[in-house]
């Protein structure tokens, strides 16, 4: 198999895709940018002559990043070029589409991480307790805050979310999450009595005969909610709060993390309830920590 020409790139990439999407377990997001980074990558190949995997180098690979640095792309977006093209070539290798990696020994580039915008505790009740809760969609947009926040999940977590995934008796939620990975996230009684209160006093007139989500968070048309709706509810309750912070959804997402942080949480902890697979992803809420811990000293010490 090993020797593809160039006219079977299109097949190549098929191929590639159905490896994301069933031996890799990736996300329908995460499949759609890895397609989209490896096509641009296949056209500079195609553009730069090469018509067999074996016949491309590491200098083709950073001849391509470099092209992408020129262009005017961020660090931290080539980075997630050069993670889709280390799938793409294991994918050939494992396929025996190829025999060497030229992306082996390539560094990614030197990332400068930066510190999510985080709100108060305080802020965070203005937010939650500014929604007006007495119409079916005033409750559903609570929930949606109260999850957000109580549980700290992406807002794709929180669309994919069924009333069979609330543990209401062991305070328990499950999640689908990246790679279609499942884990278990605790949720508060606060958070646990809006869902309850949605599930019994909006859900059913959300609900729509011309549609049947299998989903616990619906629409105003009785569809699954989804990730537009959800940023759109925040924005107006933020708003509402008069929060001069851009707020997204996953602005909540780094407050739950951070608020757990600076209460004393074990950052493994964190990191499961997070679902990182790496902990250098959460240990970025220690900076934030660190930062808080300073000002504290400042404002309070004698001698600073």
């Amino acid at each position: 198999m090993n020797g593809y020409v160039a006219s079977s790139w299109h097949e190549i990439l098929g191929n590639f895709e159905h490896y994301l999407r069933f031996e890799k377990g990736a996300s329908e997001n995460t499949i759609a940018a890895y397609i989209h980074n490896v096509r641009q990558y296949v056209e500079f190949v195609q553009a730069n002559g090469i018509a067999a995997f074996d016949a491309i180098t590491e200098q083709h690979v950073t001849a391509f990043l470099h092209r992408l640095a020129q262009i005017g792309l961020s660090e931290r977006s080539i980075a997630r070029y050069l993670s889709a093209l280390r799938q793409f070539h294991t994918f050939a290798i494992a396929y025996e589409l190829a025999s060497v990696n030229p992306t082996e020994l390539l560094e990614s580039p030197s990332v400068q991480r930066t510190l999510p915008v985080v709100l108060t505790v305080e802020e965070v009740t203005r937010l939650l307790e500014g929604v007006q809760t007495n119409t079916p969609h005033g409750i559903r947009d609570r929930t949606v805050l109260e999850v957000l926040y109580g549980c700290g999940l992406r807002v794709s977590e929180l669309c994919g979310l069924r009333l069979s995934d609330i543990a209401f008796d062991q305070s328990l939620v499950r999640v689908r999450g990246k790679g279609a990975k499942e884990r278990f996230v605790p949720i508060g009684e606060v958070a646990l009595g809006w869902i309850h209160r949605y599930v019994h006093d909006a859900y059913p007139l959300l609900r729509s005969p011309h549609h049947h989500p299998t989903t616990l968070l619906l629409s105003n048309r009785g569809r699954s909610l989804n990730r537009m709706a959800v940023w759109l509810i925040v924005q107006s309750a933020a708003r509402t709060a008069g929060l001069e912070t851009h707020v997204t959804p996953h602005t909540l997402r780094h407050c739950f993390a951070t608020h757990l942080v600076e209460a004393g949480a074990d950052l493994r902890a964190v990191q499961e309830m997070l679902g990182h697979a790496d902990i250098s992803t959460t240990q970025i809420y220690t900076h934030l920590d660190r930062l808080y811990l300073r000002e504290v000293h400042q404002r309070f010490h004698p001698r600073w």
